[in-house]
């Protein structure tokens, strides 16, 4: 299996691609260097292509192998006309250097496609702790909408729905501020519990996007900085709460880079597969739920199925905090056992995920902040979030939605906190998640931030509203979330 280094090639990869294009150039060279050429070139083929045979091709090398190919079979001519007397023939200059041009950029083509669909490697957590990542599986009411605000009411129906017909399985990760593990221990593959599950997920999101399954099978190979099963920190706690749903169609680990940064700083981040809404939820039993989350056409109809979708997870939200205070109490048993601060718990989320963040916040007091990474406010009509709200957003521009930045303002200006907006400069919808670290750097798709940059700015700009919301760290957040765009502030009562 390649693991990520770093690099868009690893050694066997980079051996081939050298390789090729010496064993393709050879042609040009004089006589008495061109056997040596072949034969070294062919040598280093030979021993670079059987490891990666033994480890796992990537794709990208298709065409800089189909380039050795054909230049090693005219080399592999010469060679043979030698060995029986003969003079090899070879083609005029001019009409040997078509073939030549075209293998050069077969094996050039393979750099620039593991440049653009790399294995990706995810940034480092600067944060003073280790991360540990765990992840749970629960069967919870499939609970309709709470509508009380206090803290009481909201728990009083929690308990009742507990009581309600019907169940959907959640499977919930965490990454936590972990100890110290063992020297050898080995990080989380970046999608799954297991590199099964990761090309399960990985397959399903490319179909979700119509795009060919090959093009994304860079992510199974990609390891997270968090260790499986790590022990808690024993310092530093209890640790406050962040829960996260994914955009529609995504999955759990869609924000890892995000939630091992928030982990190394001292929060426990609870990402919620969404069944029949995530690409693909692998079950502990084998099971594979696959999304049924399909779009008509029709704006109005589409709006509803909108509304509905985000009200179940934020039903699906609310219930993972509720199941999160039991193995956050001290007298439970588990490893966030005493912990947990479940008593400062934010909940966030990525496109329709930050509309589920706001309608869970506006049902259920519980949670004491909201993160919303440039979700369209559905579903929000009816009521106002009482807890603050930051909203990260895509540069606005002619092409986004026009009701997009109204509907949006009116949420946050009816809140009964002070709110904040930031619009990231040259950010686009996916600059908010992982995507930059595995999709080509095209502007329209993931902005032009960099790959390590955009998950930066979306870390620290929330870890910065989180440290003042939840731990009340001092300090002028409206000039630390400047720091990355512009910022907007709507007070209670519509001031500014």
């Amino acid at each position: 299996m390649t693991v990520s280094t770093g690099a868009p090639l690893s050694a066997p990869e980079a051996l081939t691609v050298l390789g090729a294009l010496v064993l393709v150039l050879a042609r040009w060279l004089p006589g008495r260097w061109r056997g040596p050429a072949e034969l070294c070139s062919g040598a280093l083929l030979v021993g670079s292509v059987a490891v990666l045979a033994l480890t796992g091709p990537r794709w990208q090398l298709a065409p800089v192998v189909a380039a050795a190919a054909v230049a090693g079979a005219f080399a592999l001519a010469g060679w043979r006309a030698r060995r029986s007397g003969r003079t090899p023939r070879r083609a005029r200059w001019w009409a040997a250097l078509p073939g030549s041009v075209v293998c050069v950029a077969l094996v050039v083509a393979g750099p620039v496609a593991a440049w653009a669909f790399p294995v990706p490697d995810l940034p480092g957590p600067t944060g003073r702790f280790p991360v540990g990542t765990r992840t749970l599986e629960w069967s919870v009411p499939a609970a309709g909408p709470v509508r009380g605000k206090g803290t009481h009411r909201a728990k009083e129906r929690s308990r009742a729905d507990e009581r309600g017909k019907g169940s959907r399985p959640l499977v919930v990760q965490l990454w936590y501020p972990a100890g110290r593990s063992e020297g050898d221990a080995r990080p989380a593959p970046y999608l799954g519990r297991t590199e099964a599950e990761a090309r399960t997920v990985s397959a399903a999101l490319a179909d979700y996007s119509g795009l060919p399954g090959f093009l994304l099978d860079g992510l199974p190979r990609a390891r997270t900085h968090a260790v499986p099963g790590a022990p808690v920190a024993e310092d530093g706690g209890p640790f406050p709460l962040v829960l996260f749903s994914p955009g529609l169609g995504g999955v759990r680990t869609q924000n890892t880079a995000w939630a091992e940064e928030l982990a190394s700083h001292g929060y426990v981040v609870a990402a919620v597969d969404h069944p029949y809404d995530s690409a693909a939820v692998v079950l502990s039993d084998g099971r594979i739920l696959r999304t049924r989350v399909t779009a008509t056409g029709d704006p109005a109809k589409d709006e509803a199925l909108a509304v509905g979708w985000t009200r179940t997870r934020a039903a699906d939200l609310r219930a993972v905090l509720t199941r999160l205070e039991r193995a956050g109490s001290g007298d439970a048993d588990g490893p966030l056992a005493g912990r947990l601060d479940t008593g400062k718990a934010a909940v966030t989320g990525h496109s329709i995920g930050g509309a589920a963040a706001l309608v869970a916040a506006r049902e259920d007091a519980r949670f004491d902040a909201v993160v919303d990474l440039d979700g369209y406010p559905h579903g929000t009509a009816g009521g106002r979030v009482e807890q603050p709200v930051l909203a990260l957003t895509q540069e606005i521009g002619p092409d986004t939605d026009p009701d997009y930045l109204p509907r949006l303002t009116r949420v946050l200006a009816s809140g009964g906190a002070v709110n904040y907006r930031l619009t990231v400069p040259g950010a686009a919808h996916l600059t908010f998640t992982d995507a930059p670290l595995y999709l080509p750097p095209v502007p329209g798709v993931v902005g032009p931030l960099g790959r390590t940059e955009s998950t930066r700015i979306t870390a620290d700009a929330t870890r910065s509203f989180l440290d003042a919301t939840l731990r009340g760290s001092p300090g002028d957040l409206r000039s630390a979330l400047a720091a990355h765009g512009e910022v907007t502030v709507h007070r209670p009562g519509g001031g500014r």
